[in-house]
Order: structure tokens, then C-alpha cells, then sequence
């Protein structure tokens, strides 16, 4: 891992979505009721920080799924 200190331990793949990731991850925790906050989040289980990130996850697949048959085929 780089010097720098990341809490999550996650690399962006695109650093210009860092900030539009980050805000996602709270949209999704607060669609789904878990109660993470910026900055120290060690009070959340393993299981709502799992459910956090697979959350993210489906919602970007059914997001690629919408704009894949969105586009012409040919």
C-alpha cells in the first residue's frame, strides 16, 4: 500500500471518481439504514460495512445493465 493513509484500504481504479464514490457509499448507507458517518467508523460490524459495499455493488451492475441495453445493437 501506498504512504498515503486510506481508512477504507480500497484503491480507485479512476482517481477523478474518488469524491463521486464516496459520496455513493453514503447514499447507499443511508438507503439502506446503516448509520456510517465521515471520519471513524468503528462502531459498524463487519456485516453492515459488507452490506454497504455489496449494496454498491449491485446498484452499479444494474446501472451498466440499464446502459448496455440502452444501446443500439447491431
Amino acid at each position: 500500500m501506498s504512504g498515503t493513509s486510506n481508512s477504507t484500504g480500497n484503491k480507485v481504479n479512476v482517481p477523478e471518481a474518488r469524491a463521486a464514490m464516496e459520496q455513493f457509499k453514503y447514499e447507499v448507507a443511508n438507503e439502506i439504514g446503516v448509520p456510517l458517518k465521515k471520519g471513524y467508523n468503528g462502531d459498524l460490524t463487519s456485516a453492515q460495512n459488507g452490506y454497504v459495499g455489496g449494496y454498491m455493488v449491485k446498484k452499479m451492475i444494474e446501472a451498466q445493465e440499464k446502459a448496455m441495453a440502452g444501446k443500439t445493437q447491431g
